[in-house]
């Protein structure tokens, strides 16, 4: 693996420090041909069954999980929260990986789903088997993503029985220890820890973040959420409900905004905005263990019935303070956000294909999950960083190695300042984007694709330089012909000629004994005859004749 393309892996994995030191080389090389071959099989990007085994070996060893995988990456997302003093975004969710095996059991069932009727009228179901995955994703107020600061990865086997106890008794009688949704408390703790500050953090969820215990726990350390509810809780004294207080509240303030419709034709809609100071109560089977808890609550309905789509209806609690219209405007902003944990969750899943993996266990395929989080970060945060920092110096995201080359790959456009856009830009064209003038700025896609075929192009300029050394019997040699710079006299300046050009001179011109040729990337010189023979694997007293001339001259 060339240096240049270590350097950001060396980086990302400064703070990992696995039980041996082989473990840790190994899943640097590792994390270097997965992100080099992104969304191939394991045999794919290793390209020999000597590493392709040490990977197997690697993700099935007791010794690693995928907790001590993204230590280092946990830590390199702490350094780089702590160069930003304004807010950061942590949005979490959960996504289920789902595998078609024989033995299920090896990986774990996530549910069961209905396959319709047979022919007798019997309802027909399947299990499917899978793993799952709750995720914390750190983000600036720019959008552009700091790194996952907590992943929790479990199959449904540790959290087996809960679903028959919830139909025995209240759902909310059980403690949260038992429950899945521990899962919410722990990433929430864990990712306050590591950005280090509690004031400085704002977590963002779902509908199924909608608990209670998060809400009290988020109140002890300190820190702040915003979440969509779906929970109807008690309020006040108790004798009525939040939905009740919301009803009694005229709209505070109108914002229009633009969406999308099932076809995806633009639209906008009228959002109705109504917020209130309300004292939540725990629930009923709870309310010795937890205390009331004084939240905001906004609710963003859309005026009238839209066509072609659903109508919008946010209803979000806060801890969070929110004084005037303009300020409840700017927290569905924030939580409109959450979206991006989406986009992230799609890389790994469309992008590194995770889902295609043919690992038998449950174990190798949360380590594999856990690389994959880390080559599906980096894409996203280059996508992320062209929009919200495009005036950025070139070194923040691209190596020494990967600028000289993309100078070189593709045409450069002449009077362009050479920021970090232009280069990812370049990097989205080898993807397939067309950088029109009309077109918006490259998204993940193209990106991923770019990336990896511009690892394609270091390998194939690492194996095969501009500049090939050879030893004393051959003659050094330039492998690209257009590469060439020739100088008639000494004293006189090199002069680049066409490829057509110097053969044309070499064969018919006779080259005099002071005529040199020099290659443009390594400043060697030698005599152009010389090279014109070994390069064509001629003799040097031998010249090719002129049809054989006229043919190459043609094609140049």
């Amino acid at each position: 693996m060339d240096e240049g393309h270590t350097a950001w892996l060396d980086n990302e994995l400064a703070g990992c420090h696995l039980a041996d030191e082989r473990l840790t080389k190994r899943l640097h090389k590792l994390l270097g041909q997965i992100g080099g071959a992104m969304g191939q099989s394991i045999p794919f990007a290793c390209q020999d069954w000597a590493n392709a085994k040490a990977a197997y070996r690697f993700l099935s060893n007791d010794r690693v999980s995928e907790a001590e995988i993204l230590a280092g990456h946990f830590q390199s997302t702490r350094d780089r929260a702590g160069t930003t003093k304004d807010l950061i975004f942590v949005l979490h969710d959960t996504t289920e990986f789902t595998y078609q095996r024989e033995a299920a059991e090896a990986i774990g069932v996530t549910k069961s789903v209905n396959s319709g009727r047979d022919k007798a009228g019997r309802v027909r179901s399947h299990t499917v088997c899978g793993i799952l995955m709750h995720s914390s994703l750190a983000l600036t107020a720019e959008g552009v993503p700091l790194g996952l600061a907590a992943v929790k990865v479990w199959t449904r086997q540790k959290f087996k029985g809960t679903a028959a106890l919830k139909k025995k008794i209240n759902p909310t009688r059980v403690p949260i220890e038992k429950k899945e949704s521990i899962r919410w408390l722990d990433n929430l703790a864990q990712s306050t820890e590591l950005l280090g500050g509690p004031d400085q953090c704002i977590h963002i969820g779902d509908r199924e973040s909608d608990i209670y215990e998060l809400f009290c726990l988020a109140h002890e350390l300190g820190t702040h959420f915003l979440l969509r509810t779906c929970v109807n809780r008690r309020a006040g004294d108790g004798d009525h409900t939040v939905a009740d207080e919301m009803g009694e509240i005229a709209v505070k303030k109108r914002h229009r905004i633009e969406v999308r419709d099932d076809s995806g034709n633009l639209d906008q809609a009228l959002l109705e905005i109504r917020y209130r100071k309300i004292r939540v109560l725990p629930p009923i089977g709870k309310w010795k263990r937890y205390p009331p808890l004084v939240l905001t609550v906004i609710h963003a309905d859309e005026a009238g019935t839209p066509r072609n789509r659903k109508k919008i209806s946010w209803k979000l609690i806060t801890n969070l303070s929110v004084h005037s219209g303009r300020a409840a405007v700017e927290k569905l902003e924030w939580y409109s956000m959450r979206w991006k944990i989406e986009l992230f969750h799609k890389i790994l899943k469309s992008g590194c294909r995770a889902e295609d993996s043919r690992l038998r266990t449950a174990q190798r395929l949360a380590n594999l999950i856990a690389v994959f989080c880390i080559v599906s970060w980096r894409v996203f945060w280059m996508t992320m960083l062209n929009r919200a920092a495009p005036d950025a110096p070139a070194e923040m995201a691209l190596t020494a190695s990967e600028i000289r080359l993309l100078d070189q790959v593709l045409t450069n456009i002449p009077n362009t300042r050479k920021t970090l856009s232009y280069y990812l830009n370049k990097i989205a064209r080898l993807g397939g984007y067309l950088a029109r003038g009309s077109d918006p700025p490259p998204g993940n896609l193209v990106m991923w694709r770019g990336l990896s075929r511009l690892r394609d192009i270091e390998i194939g300029v690492s194996i095969s330089p501009t500049c090939v050394g050879v030893d004393g019997r051959r003659r050094h040699r330039c492998a690209r012909m257009r590469s060439l710079e020739i100088s008639e006299k000494g004293g006189r300046p090199w002069t680049r000629l066409a490829e057509s050009e110097w053969i044309r001179r070499s064969i018919f011109s006779n080259f005099t004994g002071s005529t040199r040729l020099r290659c443009r990337y390594c400043a060697r010189s030698y005599g152009a005859r010389r090279w014109w023979c070994s390069s064509r694997s001629l003799s040097r007293r031998r010249s090719p004749s002129k049809p054989a001339a006229q043919a190459i001259i043609g094609r140049g």
